[in-house]
């Protein structure tokens, strides 16, 4: 098992890619922790994941909030006495025209997207630097590179986590932590589909052959979970500040 005996923690892992990682992650031997701020669906998927055996905890957490962050990690400390690995993936969407976004709609996503990725890291980091290492990584996406019409906020929140991950990676490097960014394009959760529905309403086209004529196929989120394992597990020792895409060669093909 790439993970055994490994502590983890997930940020926004109650539902889509980050509930596959936790499954997957869990799997290969690790212990989970999900922070989520959506109670229902956390207890649901570690309920699902601890049938066999208590391998994941849940943590109902408005990762916005800097005492509830600062709260429940202190508690998964208290419980897994370390954590090796933390995946931090909590995010959501606005799919509008630029000139129609209001203050409200930027606040809403830099605190759901960037606030929460620092908060988090902010805490885990000095816990990691006490145990000598730890792995970081970060759920940018193909919007962190490359524009998007209809998608300027959600853009720019992406393209700032994946500076985040670039930056602690050269920061921490010599003190044992890596820090990757992981880059989906569509991906077949309740996120993507409704971020393709609201694109559609819009007036872009994403039907199959849109989709195919970028990236093959809509993505499954176990593709991207085995993207983050690699990263997450020893397989990737030397792989430090990258931006793994998982597009099917969209960010390639340009």
């Amino acid at each position: 098992m790439k993970l055994k005996n490994k502590k983890v923690i997930i940020t926004g892992g109650a539902s889509g890619m980050g509930k596959a990682t936790a499954e997957l992650f869990c799997r290969e031997g690790a212990i989970v922790a999900i922070m989520d701020i959506n109670k229902a669906e956390g207890e649901k998927t570690i309920s699902q994941i601890n049938s066999n055996i208590e391998k994941a905890f849940f943590f109902h957490t408005d990762l916005t909030k800097s005492k509830e962050v600062k709260k429940s990690i202190n508690q998964i400390i208290d419980l897994f006495g370390t954590i090796n690995i933390l995946f931090n993936h909590a995010g959501t969407i606005i799919v509008k025209p630029l000139h129609e976004s209001s203050e409200e709609d930027y606040d809403y996503l830099m605190n759901i997207n960037v606030r929460s990725a620092f908060l988090v890291c902010n805490e885990i980091i000095p816990s990691m630097l006490k145990n000598k290492g730890g792995n970081i990584i970060i759920t940018s996406s193909i919007g962190g590179e490359k524009g998007f019409a209809l998608e300027s906020l959600y853009c720019m929140t992406k393209g700032a986590v994946l500076q985040l991950a670039r930056s602690i990676a050269v920061e921490y490097r010599d003190q044992g932590i890596r820090c990757n960014a992981i880059c989906p394009g569509f991906v077949k959760t309740n996120h993507g589909l409704r971020e393709i529905k609201e694109l559609d309403e819009q007036g872009q086209n994403w039907n199959e052959n849109d989709l195919h004529s970028v990236q093959g196929r809509i993505c499954k989120p176990e593709e991207v979970a085995s993207a983050v394992l690699y990263l997450a597990s020893d397989d990737s020792s030397f792989v430090n500040g990258t931006a793994l895409y998982v597009d099917n060669g969209w960010y390639a093909k340009g």
